[in-house]
């Protein structure tokens, strides 16, 4: 798994799974020890320092749900719910076409895109570049800076304030990776 696929697979994993999800202890645990920051392929010492210093899972249960969950919610994690967003079933017949197994959860969340990218890239075919692009371009760029506005606007904790702002920065970064990657 290369530095891209990491990103997307732990970014994605933390926006599209509750904080107290069994899967994440081990994710919070890196996080928590400060283990995440030698691993990170990205110059985001100061975020990753803030997202350590507010990483209780159980502290952030509340916060998660408040702004992701239910029809409720303060910040919806789907892209057909914003107005520059894809249709979940543009989303989902993308991904099928290039092999993605999906379950019956919406294929437009904000994770599973991010975690979309990372099974492209660990695909690893000659074209999976060119996926990557469609799904940053077509699916995830136009409404994610909406996305991660509202969610620095609307989180209570520190934790997902600066989640938002070091996945601005990664996305940011991964897009002009896959541009540089182009012939």
């Amino acid at each position: 798994m290369n530095e891209f696929s990491i990103i997307c697979r732990i970014l994605g994993s933390l926006y599209n799974r509750q904080p107290q999800d069994p899967l994440l202890m081990p994710l919070f645990a890196v996080l928590r020890e400060g283990k995440l920051q030698q691993q990170w392929p990205l110059e985001q010492e100061e975020l990753l320092t803030r997202l350590q210093q507010n990483s209780d899972p159980l502290a952030l249960a509340a916060d998660y749900n408040a702004l992701f969950v239910g029809p409720e919610c303060k910040v919806p994690p789907y892209g057909s719910q914003w107005e520059n967003g894809p249709q979940e079933s543009d989303v989902r017949n993308f991904l099928q076409s290039r092999g993605m197994p999906l379950s019956d959860a919406p294929a437009d969340h904000f994770g599973v895109l991010l975690l979309a990218s990372s099974w492209l890239e660990d695909q690893s075919e000659a074209d999976e570049s060119d996926a990557q692009i469609t799904l940053f371009d077509r699916y995830l760029m136009p409404w994610c800076g909406q996305f991660l506005g509202k969610v620095e606007a609307h989180a209570t904790s520190d934790f997902y304030r600066t989640l938002a702002a070091l996945s601005r920065e990664a996305l940011q970064a991964m897009r002009d990776e896959l541009e540089e990657e182009q012939p």
